[in-house]
């Protein structure tokens, strides 16, 4: 999930469409926007993969990183409690390039005042109602997500925690908030464990560690015989400061501990100010892969260099085993690649990911006309996104002439869950809520019933939440051979994940 800014923002446009076959069209224009996006909008990189400033805390933290928390109450009263809700604001461009058909990313005010008002009806934190602060921003503007943040920490009205729920607020500006501002958030963007154990104890993620998800793509990578001394094995990284920490400083550190030779290791640009210079490595980075008989490839390149990279493949007919993960998102993404342009090049490829995929954005489907209930293990809600689901059509009219259910990856179930999460923590911290309290509260959460993953769990030292994985194939699916899971009115999908192997546990990076 490490990425940046606007690049950020597009690939989580990835997570909203990519169970709707009838707009694989429209997401070629989403990419579209991502590989020009420097061009059109004058977007300049953020500095969300760089490593935090010379002046930021020793990585290792604190010994007892709680104890540490400050124990101020800021942004809490006797009846209130103010959370930031921060949404970014590139909807408008985006829907300009086809990803207007999307209702849940216009519906995202909705969906936290949804599930906001149903905690304060239910009495709210200890009789303190969650006044919700609900900022749009640029995400292309570091000034001013560096403004919100210095708001939000130092200024008035003052804030007791961010709320991020679908990974829109990345990198140093996670930094800002906690490590500088001593603030609790709870984000879904996420890189390497290095991030939390600077922003520790006041950052934590409902997605997973990059770093235990490096880990667990080599255990896995070995365990399918696609990693091993008789296998040439290449790692494609992008040129960011955290991409090539995560590599120098973790993957090839999991190589060595899992008894394989290293990799070759090839840095593409990444970054969205450095579009020319991707268009022209990108195919020599190919040339070279395939000049060395390269068979398995594991890509930790941005959306905006994967694209080209698997556009040289294409034209230079070579096709490896490619390791995807949801590093940089790549097993997300790649489903809205197929089957154009890059069919040859993803359709069958294999990775690990924490979230569901590979299920469905409904809870029942229609057969000869009659509704009939499709269980978790046939790709139907999981208990988490079921609850949110419930509440959602508690309080919302269904969409006219679309599906009555809400996407199982998509905005709705991701600000769900980061709300819900964020109330539990605050019930544990008890009526005394301060940041200390909070933080402890959080790090005794375990086995939560999440969204976009299936159980988060933490503690004093586990900042990141998921504890499992589950492998998925990408698949262009025959409606006269179907092999994916029926969509809500029985039609078969033009395109899903296929399951290949269930949840197991992370390994540890």
């Amino acid at each position: 999930m490490a990425g940046s800014g606007s690049g950020t923002f597009l690939k989580r446009s990835w997570r909203r469409f990519r169970r709707r076959p009838v707009r694989t069209q429209a997401l070629s224009w989403v990419a579209v926007l991502v590989v020009v996006g420097a061009a059109v909008f004058g977007i300049t990189a953020s500095s969300g993969g760089a490593k935090p400033s010379a002046n930021a805390k020793s990585a290792s933290g604190p010994v007892n990183a709680l104890d540490a928390a400050s124990t101020s109450s800021r942004g809490v009263t006797a009846t209130t409690i103010r959370v930031a809700f921060p949404i970014s604001d590139l909807s408008a461009l985006a829907a300009d390039y086809g990803a207007e058909g999307d209702i849940e990313y216009n519906q995202q005010v909705d969906a936290i005042d949804t599930y906001v008002n149903a905690i304060n009806a239910a009495g709210g934190i200890y009789g303190r109602k969650i006044v919700p602060d609900i900022v749009t921003f640029d995400p292309t503007s570091e000034t001013d997500m560096r403004s919100l943040c210095k708001q939000w920490t130092e200024g008035s009205p003052p804030v007791f925690a961010v709320i991020d729920g679908l990974g829109t607020w990345t990198g140093d500006n996670e930094l800002c908030i906690t490590q500088e501002g001593h603030t609790p958030m709870i984000a879904e963007w996420t890189t390497i464990s290095q991030w939390t154990q600077q922003g520790s104890p006041y950052l934590w993620w409902t997605g997973a560690d990059q770093s235990d998800e490096l880990a667990t793509l080599v255990d896995w990578g070995k365990s399918a015989g696609l990693l091993g001394a008789s296998k040439k094995v290449a790692v494609v990284v992008g040129d960011m400061t955290s991409d090539q920490d995560a590599v120098n400083d973790y993957l090839l550190a999991d190589f060595k501990a899992a008894g394989l030779p290293a990799p070759m290791v090839v840095t593409l640009p990444d970054q969205t100010t450095e579009q020319a210079a991707i268009s022209s490595d990108a195919p020599l980075v190919v040339q070279r892969l395939a000049a060395d008989g390269i068979q398995s490839v594991i890509p930790l390149i941005q959306f905006n260099a994967f694209f080209p990279y698997l556009e040289a493949e294409t034209q230079q007919k070579y096709f490896p085993k490619l390791l995807l993960s949801d590093y940089d998102e790549t097993i997300e993404i790649g489903l809205g690649l197929i089957p154009v342009p890059f069919e040859h090049a993803l359709n069958g490829q294999e990775g690990v990911t924490v979230e569901t995929l590979g299920g469905a954005d409904e809870n029942s489907i229609t057969i000869h006309g009659k509704s009939t209930p499709l269980p978790e293990s046939k790709g139907g809600y999981d208990p988490g996104v079921q609850q949110c689901y419930d509440q959602w059509k508690a309080h919302n009219a269904p969409p006219k002439n679309k599906s009555p259910f809400i996407e199982e990856q998509g905005p709705i179930v991701g600000w769900c869950q980061a709300i819900e999460l964020f109330a539990a923590a605050a019930k544990k911290a008890g009526p005394n809520l301060t940041r200390r309290s909070f933080v402890e509260g959080m790090a005794s959460i375990k086995n939560f019933a999440g969204t976009y993953s299936p159980l988060l769990s933490y503690g004093p030292d586990k900042f990141s939440g998921p504890d499992d994985y589950r492998v998925v194939r990408i698949h262009n699916n025959s409606p006269t051979h179907n092999e994916c899971v029926l969509t809500y009115d029985g039609v078969p999908q033009g395109t899903c994940w296929q399951i290949v192997s269930n949840w197991r546990p992370l390994a540890s990076g």
